[in-house]
């Protein structure tokens, strides 16, 4: 009865004109940046960062959401028509749902990507909404021990699962932690790492930050490459799939849902690694394996069903613990700390309205999606005809307008141009930004959890160890860390290294 309560305590927050009008473009917008190569939705959630600052913090929440959901519907959209994932979580698509266009059936491949994606958003939402409050009674018990050990593991994660070299990985990390450190000391408001600037004294603002290692330092590295796209021209037919679609698409659609909600949660692992982890567990379980490849509608259901349920189960960590799993939800825990909010175990007490209005707005967003997608799909198709000679700089002055709106400075300007010709030369020499951002937004975080434990045990690092959950924490992150050294885990990073590249 509490849960129903709850749940029409969100709605009637959601269902507000302004709110809806929010959900509305954060979808669109969202669809929009998924359907465009070379734009992800960390670049475009920082462009809109800036113009949610004078909007009411549950609708700026919402806006935000919207663009990370939507941005997983439209890219399979690309994938499809293009052979270009619009987003990374879709580049599994492009392998079966290219070739059913190839075969003349783009149509049931959209047509499955949407109600699949929208299934899964759905059941990824009643997820969180089960999930998230028994979660957050369980964070209550968390002490600054338990959540600067939780972090360590969080990032350990992260760099395990990235791409390539453990090491660079370690070592974006720790640039990131030592750039969260560039400020006020938050204990004893010392000046740090400020070189006597006064436009460091507060520190690095993340959007410039964000918006040179993803949108600046793409655009850098898109221009590089001349990318082809072969665009059917031909109508689109038969949206809706066929029975004996559905037939072979209502197995990987539960079992992508369940696997992608569960990863979503997971620091590090998210949609990119689910759409993979589905494609690969539907082949390995179809009677016809050789289909894959070739045309397999299976192999268009399960991905996108994962990809989309991990962006749902991505809130879980976020809202309830407070601790972003992956670069997005880095960007959201920004916005609601710009609006001075906390998520956390006590959002929920303290803020019950937000908490189950973004829920709430879920649902509905997730149902607009489905109504903006497949009728949508022709002005789609013509919008991927936009040359990129005319799309990157448009990207770029979108870039420049926000930093400089969000601080007023033109210092923030010059610093995304740096932060974005050092985004390019790290992708040149395989480093990952995504270990970067996320030490850096959990930076201040983790040093403020650290110097609280260690003040509560008198400067002794035993707490650390003497507390289970901490102990657990800390002791997988140490396995994490040191898989180097074992041959069998290495080859088994690198074989999950592989399948996402």
């Amino acid at each position: 009865m509490e849960l129903i309560d709850s749940l029409l305590l969100g709605f009637s927050v959601a269902l507000k004109p302004v709110n809806l009008l929010y959900c509305f473009g954060g979808v669109f917008v969202g669809t929009l940046i998924g359907v465009l190569p070379g734009i992800g939705p960390v670049a475009a959630m920082s462009l809109l960062l800036p113009a949610t600052f004078a909007i009411p913090p549950e609708s700026a929440i919402i806006l935000m959401a919207g663009v990370y959901y939507g941005s997983m519907y439209g890219g399979s959209t690309t994938a499809i028509l293009v052979n270009i994932p619009g987003e990374a979580a879709s580049v599994v698509t492009c392998l079966d749902g290219y070739q059913m266009a190839r075969q003349g059936r783009a149509g049931p491949a959209l047509g499955i990507a949407a109600m699949g994606s929208f299934i899964a958003g759905t059941l990824a939402v009643a997820g969180l909404m089960l999930v998230a409050p028994w979660l957050a009674r369980f964070a209550l018990r968390f002490g600054p021990a338990e959540y600067f050990s939780l972090m360590v593991l969080g990032l350990s994660i992260l760099a395990y699962l990235s791409h390539g070299s453990l090491v660079k990985a370690v070592i974006m990390a720790a640039v990131g932690l030592i750039l969260g450190l560039v400020g006020l000391d938050s204990i004893t408001a010392v000046p740090r790492l400020t070189f006597d600037r006064m436009e460091l004294v507060d520190g690095l603002g993340l959007v410039p930050i964000v918006m040179g290692l993803f949108g600046v330092a793409e655009i850098l590295a898109n221009l590089e490459q001349e990318v082809k796209r072969d665009i059917f021209a031909s109508r689109i037919r038969n949206l809706w799939p066929s029975r004996e679609d559905w037939r072979r698409s209502a197995g990987p659609l539960a079992r992508g849902s369940v696997l992608g909600f569960v990863l979503g949660i997971l620091p590090g692992g998210g949609a990119v690694i689910s759409s993979f982890i589905s494609y690969g567990l539907e082949k390995r379980l179809s009677r016809t394996p050789e289909r894959f490849g070739k045309g397999a509608i299976e192999g268009v259901a399960g991905p996108e069903a994962a990809n989309n349920a991990a962006a749902g189960g991505g809130f879980i960590p976020l809202l309830t613990l407070g601790i972003p799993p992956n670069v997005v939800m880095a960007l959201l825990l920004g916005a609601f700390i710009v609006h001075g909010l906390q998520p956390g175990p006590l959002l929920m007490t303290q803020n019950p309205a937000i908490f189950w209005g973004i829920v709430a707005s879920m649902y509905i967003g997730n149902l607009m999606l489905l109504v903006l997608n497949l009728p949508l799909i022709g002005i789609w198709v013509q919008l991927l005809r936009v040359p990129y000679r005319i799309l990157f700089p448009l990207i770029l002055m979108f870039c420049v307008v926000g930093v400089y709106t969000s601080s007023g400075a033109i210092f923030d300007v010059y610093l995304m141009i740096a932060f974005g010709i050092a985004g390019w030369l790290m992708r040149k020499l395989g480093y990952e930004p995504a270990p970067l951002v996320l030490a850096f937004v959990l930076g201040p975080m983790l040093e403020n959890n650290l110097r609280k434990a260690l003040l509560l045990a008198h400067g002794d690092f035993a707490t650390f160890v003497e507390r289970p959950i901490s102990a657990t924490c800390l002791g997988v992150a140490a396995l994490l860390l040191l898989s180097p050294l074992v041959p069998r885990w290495r080859a088994r990073r690198n074989t999950i290294a592989l399948e996402q590249s």
